[in-house]
This record gives structure tokens, sequence and C-alpha cells, in this order.
């Protein structure tokens, strides 16, 4: 059962730098340190304070699985996450690599803020001696375009949070710097135009390690003529080439999430398909022969020609 949390619902001004619409933070009376994030009423993250392993979004289940399989086991890693949300991802890698260096670019300053003050990383006054908090520089002052979400749990390494646009954050990003790239950014309930192109994903490519992993979330329905436009932006960079969806999805029959994931190294496919196979609502894994048949006839996005994800069909709220 959800609840609306009413010190947690705010409406930004839609003139202010990252605001438009309206912000809420659900409470799940069945999971008491769960919170649902939403925007104009569509759906944005779901985390569990309690329990940051638990990830109820089933693409973020997937993602959590290649987070996993990103490395050995619990080894810190280097993760870029664009699209910040309530920081479920970061939140769930946080605790299973303990020690992981992370950045979080949020757009919407005001999911930044009301993130920061509702869902605090930590406890006031349970900052390690001598630790700088998240978004702020060692002289004590906060860092333009950047939250101070009160530091992270002993051990658990840094989560920063930097407001602003991701490709700008992206291209002003030292390269080589990252393991694991995860781009799961949406305005509503689409995906910016220009988050969806090869330049984009040039841009993503150049941020990784040479090991390193990127992956996106892509929201798509029939013909699917985005999500495969989106893939074969993603395989004119990357050696390596997966995605992750439920059948229905992947044939084209409803509107869903695919996770595309892909690197310059082989990618840990036998680990995905095991795991996602045993999901709650189990998904497919299609690469190789396979994607190149359902890729088959689509171009690569570009920015000359690049558009936003289609949006959701009433009925997916239904």
């Amino acid at each position: 059962m959800i609840e609306p949390d009413t010190p947690g619902a705010h409406t930004p001004d839609a003139d202010a730098p990252g605001g438009g619409g309206t912000v809420e933070l659900l409470h799940d009376a069945e999971r008491p340190g769960a919170w649902t994030l939403l925007i104009d009423g569509i759906l944005q993250s779901e985390v569990d304070l309690a329990d940051p392993r638990h990830l109820e979004i089933e693409y973020m289940r997937r993602l959590g699985h290649l987070a996993d399989l990103a490395g050995p086991t619990a080894i810190p890693l280097r993760v870029l996450h664009l699209g910040g949300g309530a920081l479920t991802l970061a939140r769930y890698v946080a605790a299973t690599r303990p020690g992981s260096q992370q950045l979080a670019v949020e757009s919407n300053a005001t999911v930044a803020a009301l993130v920061s003050q509702r869902l605090p990383l930590t406890r006031p006054g349970r900052r390690r001696p001598g630790q700088t908090p998240a978004g702020q520089s060692p002289s004590g002052q906060t860092e333009p375009g950047q939250t101070e979400p009160g530091g992270t749990r002993p051990g658990t390494g840094e989560i920063t949070v930097l407001v602003a646009d991701a490709r700008a954050a992206l291209e002003r990003l030292p390269g080589g710097s990252f393991d694991l790239l995860v781009v799961d950014v949406f305005a509503g309930a689409r995906t910016p135009a220009h988050l969806t192109s090869v330049e984009f994903t040039v841009a993503g490519a150049r941020v990784l390690a040479p090991s390193g992993i990127y992956a996106v979330n892509v929201g798509d329905g029939p013909p699917l003529t985005h999500a495969r436009g989106r893939v074969a932006a993603v395989r004119s960079v990357f050696a390596h080439v997966c995605v992750l969806a439920e059948p229905p999805v992947l044939r084209g029959r409803r509107f869903g999430n695919l996770v595309v994931v892909a690197s310059d190294r082989e990618l840990p496919v036998s680990g995905l398909i095991r795991r996602i196979a045993a999901d709650p609502f189990p998904a497919r894994l299609v690469e190789g022969a396979a994607l190149d048949q359902w890729a088959a006839g689509c171009a690569p996005i570009v920015d000359a020609h690049a558009e936003p994800s289609p949006a959701m069909p009433p009925e997916v709220f239904a």
C-alpha cells in the first residue's frame, strides 16, 4: 500500500532551473523504509532506505545484476549515474560494493534537493572524521551546481550528487575515469533527444576505463523503432552489446523498459542470463546474430535527427 507523504510533496516553480512539474515522495506502508519518487504522477524511482539491496522495479533489478557482475564480488567500482532520482542504484552499489566512488548527475534541482532532505544518505552526525560531504569542497563550500546529501555511511565510499544536464556534465568529465556508466534519464516519461544519439554514446565511452561497461535504460513500445535506433547507436560505438527485456517487450507487443549493455570487453552474458531468468518477471538477453536480426534495418540515431523517446501510452499508468 502506497501512502502520500505530505511533507515530501513539492510543486517547483516551472520557471526555475530544473523545475517544472509536481515532485512527490510516497511512503510504502508495507515496507517501512521504502519510498517512491514521482514527477507529475509518473514513477521515477523506488528505494528502500532500510534495505538498499532491495530493488523493486524490474529494470532496476537488471541494472543491479549488472553492477554485481561488473567486477569481482565486493570490489569497489567507480560508477557514474546519469539520472539520479532517489539514488536507488547508487545506494545499492554502496551496500554491495563498500568503498565505491560514485557520481550521480540529476538535472532536476527540485528532485535533488527533496531527495537530499527527505531521503538522506546517512543520519546527521554519522560522517567519518575528516570526511568532506558529497558536493562540498574541502574548504567547506558547496560547489556550484552540487547538492550536499550529507555524506555516506562509514565504509560505503562516496556518493556525490551534481545538479546539471547529463550530457553537459558528461562532456566535462575526465576520460577513463569510470568502471560503470548507467544512463537512466527521463524528463517525465521521455528521454531527451540529445541523450539518445551516437554522439552522446561516444561521449559516454570516453569517460569509461578500457574495460568499462555502459548501460542505458530505454523506454519504448510497438514498433520499437526508437529502441532499435538506440541499440544501433550503441553498437556503432562498442564492440560488445546485448539487450535485456521481458519477452513481450522485445517482441514489440507492449510498452516497457529495455536495458542496453555494452563494452569493448566481453560482457558477463552467462551470469546475466541466469539472474534475469530467475527474477519475478523473467527477462531475456539478446546478443550476437539474434541482436543483428532484432535491430536489422534501423540506422543509428544521430544528433541531427534525434527525437525524445516515445511517450508512455495511458494504459501503462492504469
